[in-house]
């Protein structure tokens, strides 16, 4: 692919390897990384393993190589990796097409790596104790007799019948199978069920942890409560009996991302202040005792949401990223005094975060509007960061990135992040690019919705933090809880203004888009003011009384949106007042947004005004378009869109769709 611009050609874009998820060797002497890339028929991203040099000075090297990928679990405590892939094993005789996950081990030493544990319901959120002791989840069937998996496939039934909430999950149904935890002892461990039926008590993420003796698995339990609703909680599980106790919960909190000390005698976890109609709620950081006793906050006075927190080796900090400002940088906190320091004070953003256990670093993939993720060290405590090499190489932006700043009509600031062409012949049209959530922030890179392509085509794209933005403290949030068509959109609209001063922008060429809460407001801005040239709403909502009871989560939206303010606040109302032409957007196996948001919002264009709209609609997709071959699409009909209404190009419908 040398010489060949990934950001004006979309085959290269989508070959572009991608880096997902890190993981540390307990002696810090391994660091292995996930690099997705395209599958031969260009339908889904599949994960390859590959070994970064924890001190920076070996090239990467690719570990592991098949068809359907890998995906890292864990290290044993002699260095030997462990992963997960539902490829075949050597003396399978045929690549069954449905195969689960199951646990492989490529050991430290080199050599064919080979599988250690298999369950019929697949094996993920792995974790190993020093002494050996595995844990792990699997979707079992309720009944625990997992013939009758086989039978159902063979009588092709694919009911479910439910008896609880939620009944799907972002882009997954729940059901029949659910996750159960199961333990064992490498070097084959022979996995047996510790929790039994438990529900949807647990994730299929791996929200858990194993503490240092083996004996006792620490984990996010999620209970039901009338009404619809359910809430998080901590609970310590006896690996030998199943005996299961709670360490964290209530009413009123959701508790999560446990994190056990490196003593075992205490576990870091996150709290969430439940939400309401006029509380946002909050989040901090809690340690309590693995042996019950009372959860004692540590950073509830820190007006920002910690996330990824890992313990330093000696137990006596963590290291947590949060949003701030438009970055989403590493911070120090104190277990004993809540103090908080920054540690990095650049304009990045870090995820996957493994602190070493000599105490000196902390690994993580870091990454900007600007660049793509990458891995680096950052010492402890100056803050220095330190590029490792990494299995990408690096990707070069087409422009160039700055701020844009205004203050709001209450006086609160206002910021966003500008990506503009670096040699535009004159005023650059301007896209407004609003972002999801609604509680997120614009800092991290993104392939699914990049700005750089628009920048290639002589777009420049504003990425501003409305109300109800994180990493600007709890009052920033609040001004915007329970009225998203107030603040978050007159925050838009003045930080619109304040770009379009600029005299490399052109403000008679301009265009509005969003995804997901983006969408909802890129909608709101349709109903609401005619001075956008086009408008593109993704997996958008429309029609808040219709989506917040067939959203996936529907009692957390409902804590803020009461009857009163589903009407207020609902796009739908202002259908009449929209002139401005949409591209609409969906994918039908979104769950998070429902289809029916689409559908209505695009029957409401199109009996109102024919011709000048268009409805993007993939049968296959979820609440992001994640295959190569449809991400294209998805760029090309934006182009296409865009530039037709914003720039006065003919339109040309794209040579992929027919």
């Amino acid at each position: 692919m040398s010489g060949v611009d990934p950001f004006t050609d979309l085959d290269a874009y989508v070959r572009l390897p991608r880096l997902a998820g890190l993981w540390l060797s307990p002696d810090g002497r391994r660091l292995v990384v996930g690099v997705g890339t395209p599958d031969k028929k260009n339908a889904r991203y599949a994960t390859a393993l590959w070994q970064v040099d924890p001190a920076g000075e070996q090239p990467a090297r690719r570990l592991t190589r098949s068809v359907k990928g890998e995906s890292a679990a864990a290290f044993t405590g002699e260095g030997d990796l462990l992963f997960t892939s539902s490829r075949p094993s050597p003396d399978d005789t045929d690549d069954d097409e449905d195969a689960k996950a199951a646990l492989w081990l490529l050991p430290a030493g080199g050599g064919e790596p080979r599988v250690i544990a298999k369950l019929p319901g697949g094996v993920h959120g792995v974790r190993v104790s020093p002494d050996g002791t595995v844990i792990a989840g699997s979707a079992v069937l309720p009944s625990g007799d997992d013939s009758v998996r086989e039978q159902r496939k063979k009588a092709g039934i694919s009911a479910v019948l439910h008896e609880g909430y939620p009944v799907r999950y972002w882009d997954h149904d729940l059901g029949p199978d659910r996750p159960r935890l199961f333990t064992g002892s490498l070097p084959e461990p022979e996995l047996r069920d510790v929790t039994g039926h438990a529900g949807r008590a647990l994730d299929t993420e791996g929200d858990w942890e194993i503490t240092p003796d083996g004996r006792s698995a620490v984990a996010a339990w999620i209970v039901s409560e009338a009404g619809g609703s359910e809430r998080s909680t901590i609970v310590v599980i006896d690996l030998a009996t199943g005996e299961r106790r709670e360490i964290a919960g209530d009413d009123s909190h959701d508790y999560n991302s446990p994190r056990v000390s490196p003593d075992g005698s205490r576990v870091a976890f996150l709290v969430r202040r439940n939400s309401s109609p006029d509380d946002p709620g909050d989040v901090w950081l809690a340690v309590a005792p693995v042996k019950g006793g009372p959860v004692e906050p540590v950073t509830a006075a820190w007006d920002r949401w910690p996330h990824e927190p890992r313990w330093t080796p000696d137990g006596t900090a963590l290291i947590v990223a949060a949003d701030d400002n438009g970055r989403s940088p590493l911070w120090r906190v104190e277990v004993a005094s809540g103090e908080v320091s920054r540690l990095t004070s650049d304009d990045a953003a870090y995820t996957d975060l493994r602190v070493a256990p000599d105490g000196r670093w902390v690994y993580a993939l870091r990454n900007t509007i600007a660049s793509a993720p990458h891995p680096v060290r950052v010492a402890i405590p100056t803050g220095e960061i330190e590029l490792l090499p990494s299995p990408c190489a690096p990707t070069f932006v087409p422009g160039k990135l700055e701020e844009v700043t205004a203050q709001a009509a209450d006086g609160s600031p206002l910021r966003a992040w500008l990506a503009l062409p670096s040699d535009a012949d004159g005023p650059a049209p301007l896209v407004l690019w609003i972002h999801g959530g609604p509680l997120g922030s614009y800092n991290v890179w993104s392939w699914r919705w990049n700005p750089w392509h628009l920048v290639a085509r002589g777009y420049a794209v504003l990425m501003p933090d409305p109300a109800l933005s994180t990493g600007y403290g709890l009052d920033f949030i609040k001004r915007g809880w329970g009225n998203w068509g107030d603040k978050p959109y007159t925050d838009l609209m003045t930080i619109t203004d304040a770009a379009l001063e600029r005299p490399d922008l052109d403000a008679t060429r301009t265009a509005a888009m969003g995804g997901s809460f983006g969408g909802y407001m890129a909608n709101w801005v349709a109903g609401h003011t005619d001075r956008f040239d086009a408008i593109v709403t993704h997996a958008s909502l429309w029609a808040l009384d219709q989506m917040m009871s067939t959203t996936d989560m529907a009692f957390y939206w409902l804590r803020e949106l009461t009857p009163d303010r589903l009407e207020a606040n609902s796009p739908h109302r202002f259908a009449d007042a929209i002139t401005t032409p949409m591209l609409v957007i969906h994918g039908d196996k979104d769950y998070r947004v429902p289809i029916g948001e689409a559908l209505r919002l695009w029957w409401d264009l199109l009996s109102r005004s024919e011709g000048k709209h268009k409805f993007l609609y993939f049968p296959d997709e979820n609440h992001w378009v994640l295959k190569p071959g449809n991400a294209k699409v998805w760029y090309e009909t934006v182009f296409a869109f865009l530039d037709h209404h914003v720039l006065g190009k003919e339109w040309r419908r794209p040579e992929s769709l027919g």
